[in-house]
């Protein structure tokens, strides 16, 4: 069975280049501050990943073992938006295995239905498709397979639309996948990462394949790791289990992670949106 997946793990965004306190609001300006690299506070996105249109969850990336959890996606960003949270993580997964937009439909009313940032990921592999999404009022793409395949398309994007590129890594036994997870490259996340050191990506998105939908915790171990080697921002994805999870992502060993995607577990209840989000608040004061 083949896996489908770009653009960072719908289970997670961050905040703007890694000088910049502030994140980039729907269509260009400044949203709440995301964690500095010499601590601050996370940013916790929830994800919607789309398949036919409709709102699913994958287990491991694979299509195959998929989970209708809302037929309208836009009322689940509008849930979303209600309940709190700052910044919408949206993946089109139809749109990463055939490499061009496929979900344009739901997203577009996504964007007609919601205020909150939204960054999005799949099928984002020319520059032209990454300057439409800006233009309709996404305020940050993800580029995932043409950042292995084309890292001139990052930089060249990067550079015309600074902070509002971001980089997808999703990694199967520290290697990264690509086309939707259903290849795996023989180049490392830390190679592909350092590619971009310089270029004026938003953010480094990383999820642990194998912990994808499946409730398993964050790889905080690896994700930590990455961070602390390159200067981008890194987002922790894949495996959010619990509000466990978010607690881990405030302690001072995660001080550099500028974010974490939430994805199956806000879907079947496991995490408590208030509680999460309050969590955040209170760190964010202290």
């Amino acid at each position: 069975m083949r896996s489908i997946r770009e653009g960072g793990s719908g289970n997670g965004g961050a905040r703007g280049l890694p000088l910049s306190p502030t994140l980039p609001h729907k269509g260009g300006g400044s949203a709440p501050c995301a964690r500095k690299n010499s601590g601050s506070i996370m940013i916790l996105f929830p994800a919607i990943d789309l398949k036919n249109g409709q709102c699913v969850r994958l287990e491991q990336g694979d299509m195959a073992r998929a989970t209708v959890f809302n037929l309208n996606p836009a009322a689940q960003a509008q849930s979303f938006a209600e309940q709190g949270f700052e910044y919408l993580h949206v993946v089109d997964l139809d749109g990463a295995f055939a490499g061009k937009p496929v979900n344009a439909e739901a997203v577009e009313a996504m964007l007609k239905t919601i205020k909150i940032p939204v960054q999005l990921g799949g099928g984002i592999r020319d520059l032209a498709t990454v300057e439409a999404w800006l233009d309709k009022g996404i305020t940050r793409v993800i580029i995932g397979t043409a950042a292995v395949r084309d890292p001139e398309l990052v930089k060249a994007a990067a550079k015309k639309f600074p902070g509002r590129v971001a980089v997808g890594l999703d990694a199967r036994d520290g290697k990264v996948a690509v086309e939707g997870w259903a290849e795996t490259s023989q180049v490392t996340v830390l190679e592909i990462a350092k590619r971009f050191e310089d270029a004026g990506v938003a953010a480094i998105i990383f999820t642990d394949i194998a912990r994808d939908g499946l409730l398993k915790g964050l790889n905080l171990d690896a994700t930590i790791a990455l961070a602390d080697a390159i200067s981008i921002p890194v987002i922790a994805s894949g495996g959010l289990a619990s509000i466990e999870d978010v607690k881990a992502m405030l302690t001072p060993r995660a001080r550099k992670l500028a974010g974490a995607i939430a994805g199956r577990a806000l879907y079947d209840g496991r995490l408590d949106p208030a509680a999460a989000l309050t969590l955040i608040r209170d760190a964010r004061r202290s």
